[in-house]
C-alpha cells in the first residue's frame, strides 16, 4: 500500500559542495554509531494535530541537522508508523521514553522516503510528508505512535517519537472531561525586616525580557479566563515597595536603588490580565505549613492567610480568595490539614500532588481528581493533580512545544477514552509552585486544552466530589516529606523572634499584629527549605530590628537614694517609641534580708510617647548600705518585656541596737545640756546674792 507521497527536499548546501561530501561519506556501521547523538531530526509541524475524518491529509514537516563533525550521506528520512491503538498511558509514556531504534514503530514506507545525497558539517535539510489517516491505517478512535527517522544503509540513526491522536465520531459520545488548570505565581521572599531593605535584587532581573516574571505576565494576558492563579502575596508587596526607592543589602552596608517602574507596570499588567479570573491568594510569605504545625507556631499559618488575602485584594485583585490552599510540594499530613481547617480563613479546599493522596487500592485508569478528607473542623475537599499532565507544562528533559502539544492532546484523549468511564471526569493540572515556565508552551498547551472536544476547561473551585470518586488512601506522608521540611533547628530562632515581636505590639495596648508580622511571616517560607543560609542570614535581620525596636522602651539607670528605714522609690521608664505604652513593672528585692519592697499597685503604667513615667515603689531597708533589686518590665499580659536590669538602691536606714545607742546618746547629751543650763543658773544666782551683800555692807 502506498502510505506516503514524497514532497520536496530543501538542503542548505549546493550541489556542488555536496559532490566531494558524498564521495567521502563513510558507510560503515561504526560511523551510524557515531553520529547517533549529532545527527538529530526533528518534526517541527503536524497539521492538524488532531484528525477526524479517514481521508483528512496530515502534513508532516520537519528538518534533519549534521553536527557530528562530519559529512554524512546518502541518508533517508522516513516516516514510520503503526495502526495499533495505545491501550493505556502508562504504555504511552514508556514509548516517549523508549530510545531504542529496533522498537519504532514498524511499518516504513521506502518508496516515497526522502533520499538525502549528503549532508555537510552543520548542514540542515527540510522534508514535508503527507499521509491520510486511512492509509495510515486508522479505523476508530485512538492515540497512534508515529515516528520520523534517518537510516543509512537501512540502519537507524536517529529518530524522533510522537503520537497522532484520531477522532473520529464514536458511539456513544466520548465523555466531555472536566479540566482545571492551576498556575502558580510564587516567589521568595526578598526583603527583611525594613520595608525597603532588599537582602537582594533578584526581583528587578526578573521583570523584564525573559525574566520569569516577565514569562508569567505573558502567560497571565492570553490565558483562558478559567485558568485559576495562585498567587503569593508578599511577592506584590515586594514588588509594591521596589515602585520607590529602596536598598539593597550588600557585603559593606547597603545600596541604593532608585523606583524600579517595571515592577509597576508589572503589577498593573497582571491586574488587568487576572481581573475576571479566579485568584487565589497563597498564605503571606507562602509559609511551610506542616514544619509550623510540627514545630508549634500553629498561630502563623492562620495570620499567613488572613494577611495573604488582605494584600493581594488590595495589590491584585479584590475578588482574591484564601479557601483553597497549594501546601509546598503538595503535599502535608494530618497535623498540617488540621491546623489549616481551623484558620481564620476557612480553607475548605486543598490542593495535593498524587504522592501525597494516592488512590487505594491502586488503579489502571485515571482516577477523578476530587476526594474528600476528613479533619476537626469537618470534612475538606482535595483536589489531586495529574502528574503526567501537569509535567507537560513543566517539562524536566529537552523537547518541542509541539512534541508536548501532541502527547498533551493523547494523554487527555487517551483519560477519554478509557475503559469502563461512563461519567465525565475531573482533571487538574498544577505545575511546581516555583516553576519558570516558556511562555510559548503553555500558551499553546491552554489554548490546545480549550478547544479539544473531549475537554472542558473549568476553574478549580468548580471541581466537586462525585458518588463514583475513586477511593484514595489515607494523606501519605514519607519520612523524605518529613525530612524536607523547614527543621527545628532553623525554626526555633524564628519563633524567639515572633514572640519578642508579639510584645511591641502588645505593650502599645493593642492586640493587633505587630509592625514586624509581614517580616516574620516571611521568615517561615517555604523557599528557605533550600536555602537555610540565606533564611538563617534574614532571621538575625528581623531579630535585630525587633531588639532595636524593644530597647526604646528602657529603665533609665541611675542609683537611687532610700532615705531612711522605709519610704519610696522612683522606678523611671523612658518610652522612645512616638505612641503610647502601657505596662507593668515588676521590682524584685536581690537582698531581702538588706531590703524588702512591696508589691507596687496592680494599675498599669501608661507613658506616652517620647515621654518617661515613673512607679513609685514601697521599700524598707533593715540596714544601711547598698543593695540591688531587679526590675522587669511586662506587659498588660504579664509577659516580659525587654531583659531584666539590675539596679542599684543606697539605704540610710538603721537597726533596732543602732536606734538605742543612738537614743541613749542623745540622752546623755541631753542631761549634759540640761546639768550645764542648771549649773549656769545657780552661778548666776549667787553672783547676783554676792553683789547684793556688797551693797549692804557698804
Amino acid at each position: 500500500m502506498r502510505v506516503i507521497r514524497k514532497v520536496a527536499l530543501l538542503a542548505v548546501m549546493s550541489v556542488a559542495s555536496l559532490a566531494p561530501m558524498v564521495a567521502a561519506a563513510p558507510n560503515s556501521a561504526a560511523t551510524v554509531e557515531a553520529a547517533r547523538e549529532t545527527l538529530s531530526v526533528s518534526i517541527t509541524s503536524i497539521t492538524p494535530q488532531v484528525t477526524s475524518s479517514p481521508t483528512d491529509e496530515i502534513k508532516f514537516t520537519g528538518t534533519v541537522r549534521n553536527d557530528t563533525g562530519t559529512a554524512l550521506g546518502p541518508l533517508r528520512v522516513r516516516l514510520r508508523y503503526t495502526s495499533e491503538r495505545f491501550y493505556d498511558r502508562a504504555s504511552m509514556a514508556a514509548y516517549q521514553t523508549d530510545q531504542n531504534n529496533a522498537t519504532l514503530p514498524g511499518n516504513v514506507s521506502r518508496t516515497s522516503a526522502m533520499d538525502i545525497p549528503a549532508l555537510a558539517v552543520g548542514g540542515q535539510a527540510t522534508w514535508t510528508f503527507t499521509a491520510t489517516p486511512i492509509q495510515l491505517g486508522y479505523r476508530a478512535f485512538g492515540v497512534y505512535r508515529i515516528a520520523v527517522d534517518v537510516s543509512q544503509n537501512e540502519v537507524p540513526i536517529t529518530a524522533q517519537r510522537t503520537f497522532l491522536t484520531y477522532a473520529p465520531p464514536t458511539t456513544p459520545k466520548l465523555p466531555r472531561n472536566k479540566l482545571a488548570v492551576a498556575l502558580p505565581v510564587i516567589d521568595q521572599p526578598h526583603r527583611g525586616s525594613d520595608e525597603t531593605l532588599f537582602v537582594d535584587d533578584k526581583l528587578s532581573q526578573s521583570l523584564s525580557g525573559k525574566g520569569r516574571l516577565a514569562d508569567l505576565a505573558r502567560i497571565a494576558q492570553t490565558a483562558p479566563k478559567k485558568v485559576t492563579w495562585f498567587v503569593e502575596p508578599s511577592l506584590l508587596d515586594d514588588l509594591k515597595a521596589m515602585t520607590k526607592g529602596y536598598h539593597v543589602k550588600t557585603k559593606d552596608g547597603t545600596e541604593g536603588k532608585p523606583a524600579n517602574d517595571t515592577a509597576g507596570t508589572w503589577l498593573s499588567t497582571m491586574s488587568t490580565a487576572l481581573a475576571a479570573s479566579p485568584v487565589i491568594a497563597t498564605p503571606y510569605g507562602d509559609p511551610d505549613v506542616a514544619a509550623l504545625a510540627h514545630q508549634g507556631l500553629d498561630a502563623q499559618p492562620g495570620r499567613a492567610i488572613e494577611l495573604g488575602g488582605q494584600t493581594a485584594r488590595a495589590l491584585l485583585n479584590r475578588n482574591a480568595q484564601t479557601s483553597i490552599n497549594w501546601p509546598p510540594a503538595g503535599v502535608l499530613d494530618a497535623d498540617a490539614l488540621d491546623l489549616l481547617s481551623v484558620s481564620p480563613g476557612k480553607v475548605s479546599t486543598v490542593l495535593l500532588n498524587s504522592t501525597n493522596l494516592p488512590p487505594q487500592p491502586p488503579v489502571s485508569h485515571t482516577p477523578d481528581a476530587a476526594a474528600t478528607l476528613d479533619t476537626v473542623a469537618g470534612p475538606v475537599k482535595a483536589l489531586v493533580a495529574d502528574a503526567e499532565l501537569s509535567r507537560l507544562f513543566e517539562p524536566t528533559a529537552p523537547t518541542t512545544v509541539l512534541l508536548s502539544t501532541q502527547r498533551f492532546i493523547a494523554e487527555t484523549a487517551m483519560i477519554a477514552a478509557e475503559t469502563g468511564q461512563v461519567e465525565p471526569r475531573s482533571l487538574v493540572v498544577a505545575p511546581s509552585r516555583r516553576w519558570d515556565p516558556n511562555p510559548t508552551l503553555v500558551t499553546s498547551l491552554l489554548k490546545t486544552a480549550d478547544k479539544l472536544p473531549w475537554l472542558s476547561m473549568t476553574t478549580l473551585d468548580s471541581i466537586k466530589p462525585s458518588k463514583t470518586a475513586t477511593p484514595r488512601a489515607g494523606l501519605t506522608y514519607t519520612d523524605q516529606d518529613r525530612k524536607e521540611e523547614l527543621s527545628a533547628k532553623y525554626l526555633a530562632p524564628v519563633k524567639e523572634v515572633a514572640t519578642q515581636a508579639q510584645l511591641t505590639a502588645s505593650v502599645t495596648g493593642t492586640k493587633a499584629p505587630s509592625a514586624f508580622d509581614a517580616a516574620v511571616l516571611r521568615l517561615t517560607s517555604s523557599a528557605w527549605r533550600n536555602n537555610t543560609r540565606a533564611g538563617r542570614a534574614v532571621t538575625k535581620l528581623v531579630g535585630t530590628a525587633v531588639d532595636e525596636r524593644i530597647d526604646k522602651i528602657q529603665i533609665t539607670d541611675a542609683p537611687r537614694t532610700l532615705a531612711g528605714s522605709n519610704g519610696v522609690v522612683p522606678i523611671s521608664v523612658k518610652n522612645s517609641l512616638d505612641k503610647p505604652v502601657t505596662l507593668h513593672i515588676d521590682v524584685k528585692s536581690n537582698d531581702r534580708g538588706r531590703l524588702q519592697i512591696q508589691p507596687p499597685p496592680p494599675e498599669p503604667l501608661v507613658i506616652g510617647g517620647n515621654q518617661s513615667g515613673t512607679l513609685q515603689v514601697y521599700m524598707t531597708a533593715t540596714t544601711s548600705g547598698d543593695a540591688t533589686v531587679t526590675v522587669q518590665l511586662r506587659t498588660i499580659d504579664g509577659l516580659p518585656y525587654g531583659k531584666p536590669q539590675r539596679l542599684t538602691i543606697r539605704t540610710t536606714g538603721y537597726t533596732g541596737i543602732a536606734l538605742v545607742i543612738v537614743g541613749a546618746a542623745l540622752t546623755v547629751m541631753l542631761a549634759a545640756v540640761v546639768t550645764r543650763i542648771l549649773r549656769r543658773r545657780s552661778e548666776r544666782r549667787l553672783a547676783r546674792a554676792g553683789k547684793s551683800r556688797e551693797s549692804e555692807t557698804v
